[in-house]
């Protein structure tokens, strides 16, 4: 009981946690007014705007800085971490969204050539981010972990 109450009295841990909720909030409110359509999976998939990874990560190290300040090694971790996660999100696995879309519309070529290729099989092509879905990420996750830290760092 006590390493629960540790986790939620823990700002780094909640600024984190907060930075890739309300980023999937925001990327499903925005995928809702663009296709007038509410998808669930936008509240846990991965690609779209804002990057929740990169809210995620930004949140963490900005409070990790606030608590333990910029010469520590835990802040130092963060940022590291930070930029590493936004990197492949905005590189290889953006690549990856890519090669999907390209490998979906070949496969829907083979079905129509009469090749049977059942439609479960579709890659999933929302994987990555743009640079500017990762910068909107990084630019929320930096403003939750300011607020996070404001409110519970003492």
């Amino acid at each position: 009981m006590e390493f629960i109450q540790g986790m939620l009295r823990n700002p780094v841990l909640i600024a984190a946690v907060m930075g890739w909720f309300v980023a999937q909030v925001i990327k499903t409110i925005i995928h809702l007014i663009i296709t007038k359509e509410l998808v669930w999976e936008r509240m846990v998939g991965s690609g779209g705007m804002p990057s929740s990874h990169a809210a995620t990560v930004c949140a963490l190290a900005t409070v990790a800085g606030m608590q333990y300040g910029g010469a520590s090694f835990e802040f130092a971790m963060a940022v590291i971490m930070a930029i590493v996660v936004m990197h492949d999100a905005r590189g290889v696995r953006r690549e990856t969204g890519i090669q999907a879309i390209v490998l979906n519309e070949m496969m829907d070529l083979f079905r129509e050539m009469g090749k049977k290729m059942p439609i479960e099989d579709k890659l999933k092509e929302f994987v990555g981010h743009t640079p500017l879905q990762v910068l909107m990420g990084a630019l929320l996750g930096i403003c939750i972990g300011v607020m996070t830290g404001q409110i519970m760092i003492p």
